[in-house]
């Protein structure tokens, strides 16, 4: 009976307040904090009553029943989300509503990059601020099994972007993100493909369009790039690319790729091994998904890098080998790219 004369005292109060301007007054003006920010979580089902309790038990200097008082009279009380809230100070009782209103949820972001491997990208969601850890200690085994593809290497299954997420989300829930979005990307760019492609299926365009991506140094050239592995494929020339290589040899590679490395033996030494490696090797971003269905319009078998970023393409041994010297003789970097 008291809480119920409380009740009717406060709502008569505000209505009192709103009449005579204090109502307006007091809604923009700034609540108390505990800190400089305070995480609000307001889970789905939540009565704007329990909301309203959630701000004052989240640190929020601020009497729950004048708050849910504000929320009735506004008449959007029941429009309020679910979520996870960061409020910081100069927040007022109008801002509040706002922010519960719109759903605007603290968010972070973690970028991922094009060209990583997924060594790389399970480093950066393990060090990603305020992304719940779920994935840590899993094999990548474990891992895809969790994503709902067991049996399935993890390589270059997840588009490299910037995913922006809410606080307290999951790792695994931001890869399960990133991985429907290269599904459709790969859907995408394999439906766009050319008649003549010497690829069986969009997963060897998943792994074509790794390589491209790791050997582009400036973006002009993936087209072209492409299609000197794709010439290689229809003649069943070696790819002989150095990227392969790098990848088989796992975290053994000290950043030195000598000759020796390039004649052992692994499932993704395609100096050894003819065809496409078994997996992707990087995470390869749509551009070089759609040069890798795409490749230009070319005869080139050979290129070489010109020490800008940019390559020099050739068709045959002996144009290729003049690149090379005339490169190794300007002092850039002139080691020989998908060289026999």
């Amino acid at each position: 009976m008291r809480s119920f004369f409380l009740t009717l005292f406060l709502l008569a109060a505000l209505v009192a307040l709103a009449l005579g301007g204090g109502g307006l007054w007091w809604v923009h003006q700034p609540l108390k904090l505990s800190a400089p920010s305070v995480d609000l979580s307001v889970e789905p089902g939540t009565t704007p009553r329990g909301i309203a309790q959630a701000v004052a038990d989240a640190g929020v200097d601020v009497q729950p029943q004048l708050l849910y008082l504000w929320f009735r009279v506004s008449g959007q009380d029941r429009q309020m989300r679910a979520g996870s809230y960061e409020l910081e100070r100069g927040v007022t009782p109008k801002l509040l509503l706002n922010i519960l209103v719109r759903g605007e949820e603290a968010t972070r972001s973690v970028v991922l990059v094009e060209g990583w491997n997924i060594r790389q990208v399970r480093a950066a969601l393990a060090k990603a601020d305020q992304l719940k850890p779920e994935s840590v200690g899993m094999t990548d085994e474990a891992l895809m099994a969790k994503l709902g593809k067991p049996g399935l290497h993890p390589e270059g299954r997840f588009f490299p972007d910037t995913y922006t997420y809410s606080k307290g989300s999951t790792d695994i829930a931001l890869l399960q993100r990133a991985m429907r979005a290269m599904d459709k990307k790969l859907e995408a760019a394999w439906a766009a493909r050319a008649a003549d492609l010497p690829l069986k299926s969009a997963d060897e365009a998943l792994i074509l369009a790794s390589i491209v991506e790791k050997e582009t140094g400036k973006a002009n050239d993936r087209a072209e790039i492409a299609a000197v592995f794709a010439n290689r494929l229809r003649i069943g020339m070696p790819l002989q690319t150095d990227p392969t290589v790098i990848y088989g040899m796992g975290t053994a590679f000290d950043g030195n790729l000598r000759k020796k490395d390039l004649q052992t033996d692994t499932p993704w030494n395609t100096y050894t091994r003819g065809g496409l490696p078994p997996t992707p090797i990087s995470m390869p971003g749509k551009a070089a998904l759609l040069a890798a269905v795409q490749p230009a319009q070319s005869k080139s078998l050979y290129f070489v890098s010109r020490g800008d970023g940019t390559s020099q393409f050739s068709s045959s041994l002996d144009d290729h080998n003049r690149a090379v010297n005339r490169y190794q003789r300007g002092g850039g970097d002139s080691k020989p790219k998908a060289n026999p």
